[in-house]
């Protein structure tokens, strides 16, 4: 819990203590009605409520000395995640593949070398549970490695493997409609590709090294769920599922989120829940909320999907300029005009065919460019920003993912390519940003890439460390910086019943930049005021005497400065 600064419980009481200011006729429009969410149900499961944490593993931290983050270093910081008030872990893929990103698996049933043994695995297991922390796993079951096993059986025509994956003996014609399953291009190289052993072309819509499986062969079926079985087994509390959209393909114009995938997910959770009632499946499903919520399945699907929409909306509040690109998804940002765009999600998620505790909100994940990137080039207007984010996201509600780093506005060094997404954390101002004691950290481990680039950590580590304020220990340090926000934030989440599901959920924007976002549940009440232009505004006229400012950092007087946060609650 932050132990709140002299100065800003001091700030609080002087707040407390002012006379309600006259209202000023500031709004750009009239103040909209409050979405009023589906109330929680008595008997809520372990995640409905929780904050999950997502760690890259090669980048998170490395106590051996090779460059690559591993399990051993997770175990390490797990008091790291105890602390900042992290419920439970999504680990991204561990399993052997011969890629550094994991996507392709070779083994279904190895952990990657480059991460340490099966022993150092369930070490980790058992220490996040000592520490009441659940972990899930990354689980891609759309896809697999052209350098499994299987595959190479299925292109040597081998029985039962032949028909593992899917198959055609000619290339489809340009016109066709074959392409990317999430986009309308007519690109069926894209997705077709050829193998001499077999001369036939496989389908892979994730690129030539990461063939399809045929997920309506039984033996393949059977499979994925003895997978499963054998990790709940050594203890992991659930899965995060790769891919969802793309399980079946029927055609050019059956590619994604067809009928038959929703049944084969539910078929897989009614398995998975036969094994174990409290394990816990999360889809990646890449597109708007009403396609996003069929993953659901009538409450015989996934139990949770990520909310990708909101991310785009909180980023969109702080750049304007900021697009829909869904690198393996399809977003259409759709606005109505008639709500604020936060509020128009929270309302969108509430009239789907899901229940409101389905959609996870987050703001990037490892596919995305990193918060503080996109925001400002600027350090300090990019910690602010951050913190500005952070804010939208914690008022919206659900079950939280944060990726790791996004915690210190952990930025990045280029784009053009996904490493910089996935770059070491930066835990302290020595050598490596205290992520490992290696030479050379895996970013700068040229073998693992099939692109070939100039090393551009040493000077974007050097940047960072330079400008101060950038790493965990630093961040620690500091009453008001994006951390102790985030750990403040976590806290009261936990303990304030209307940052939980439900209650209402309000979005005023005025005419002076100021942002105001209401939640309430039975006269407990949280307001979020963020000032979202680049000059201190007066917002003397939302202040009053009911509410405390718990969070105020930036404010002085009744001015909340540029990119400034001012968070009241009900005592």
């Amino acid at each position: 819990m932050l132990k709140t600064s002299l100065s800003c419980l001091m700030l609080a009481l002087a707040l407390s203590g002012c006379k309600p200011a006259p209202q000023q006729a500031s709004h750009d429009s009239a103040v909209p009605e409050a979405t009023t969410l589906s109330p929680a149900t008595a008997d809520a499961p372990w995640w409905q409520d929780a904050v999950f944490y997502q760690i890259w593993p090669r980048s998170f931290y490395d106590t051996n000395g090779d460059g690559h983050g591993d399990f051993n270093g997770m175990t390490a910081k797990l008091p790291y995640l105890q602390e900042l008030g992290i419920d439970a872990i999504w680990l991204t893929p561990m399993f052997e593949a011969p890629s550094y990103h994991g996507y392709d698996f070779t083994e279904f049933y190895q952990v990657e070398t480059d991460y340490g043994s099966m022993a150092e695995f369930e070490t980790f297991i058992q220490a996040a549970d000592d520490k009441g922390m659940k972990v899930i796993l990354d689980l891609v079951i759309n896809h697999i490695s052209r350098e499994h096993e299987w595959f190479r059986l299925s292109a040597e025509g081998v029985a039962p493997y032949r028909d593992y994956f899917v198959w055609r003996k000619d290339l489809p014609a340009k016109g066709e409609g074959w392409g990317y399953a999430w986009d309308q291009s007519d690109k069926p190289e894209a997705v077709w590709h050829f193998d001499e052993r077999r001369g036939e072309y496989y389908y892979a819509a994730f690129g030539a090294t990461q063939p399809d499986l045929n997920l309506q062969h039984p033996d393949v079926v059977a499979e994925m769920k003895k997978m499963a079985k054998f990790w709940l087994d050594k203890g992991v509390a659930g899965f995060r599922l790769d891919a969802v959209r793309f399980v079946m393909e029927t055609g050019p114009e059956g590619q994604a989120d067809l009928p038959e995938t929703i049944d084969y997910w539910r078929d897989f959770n009614a398995y998975v829940k036969s094994v174990n009632p409290e394990a816990y499946l999360v889809g990646e499903a890449w597109v708007d909320i009403p396609v996003a919520a069929e993953y659901w399945g009538n409450g015989e699907g996934l139990d949770q999907g990520f909310d990708f929409e909101v991310g785009y909306k909180i980023l969109g509040q702080l750049l304007p300029t900021v697009g829909n690109e869904a690198q393996f998804g399809t977003i259409s940002g759709t606005q109505s005009g008639e709500l604020h765009p936060l509020q128009e999600n929270v309302q969108r998620r509430q009239q789907s065919n899901a229940p409101l505790a389905f959609f996870s909100p987050f703001l990037t994940n490892h596919d995305q460019e990193r918060v503080a990137y996109q925001l400002a080039s600027e350090p300090k207007i990019a910690q602010q920003k951050a913190k500005l984010a952070a804010a939208m996201l914690f008022s919206s509600p659900g079950t939280k993912y944060i990726y790791y780093g996004e915690e210190i506005g952990l930025t990045q060094a280029n784009t053009g390519h996904d490493v910089y997404k996935r770059a070491p954390m930066l835990w302290s101002t020595q050598t490596q940003g205290g992520f490992t004691p290696a030479t050379l950290s895996w970013v700068e481990q040229a073998e693992l890439f099939t692109q070939q680039f100039e090393n551009w950590w040493p000077a974007f580590l050097q940047q960072q460390l330079a400008q101060g304020g950038s790493t965990v220990a630093e961040q620690q340090a500091q009453p008001d910086s994006v951390w102790r926000l985030y750990q403040w934030l976590i806290a009261q989440k936990k303990q304030r019943p209307e940052l939980k599901l439900a209650g209402n959920y309000q979005v005023t924007e005025l005419a002076n930049g100021i942002l105001q976002i209401e939640r309430e549940l039975n006269g407990s009440k949280t307001r979020f005021v963020l000032n979202l232009s680049d000059s201190a505004q007066d917002i003397s006229s939302l202040l009053n005497t009911e509410q405390t400012a718990n969070w105020a950092f930036d404010l002085q007087s009744n001015m909340l400065a540029a990119y400034g946060l001012l968070i009241l609650q009900t005592p």
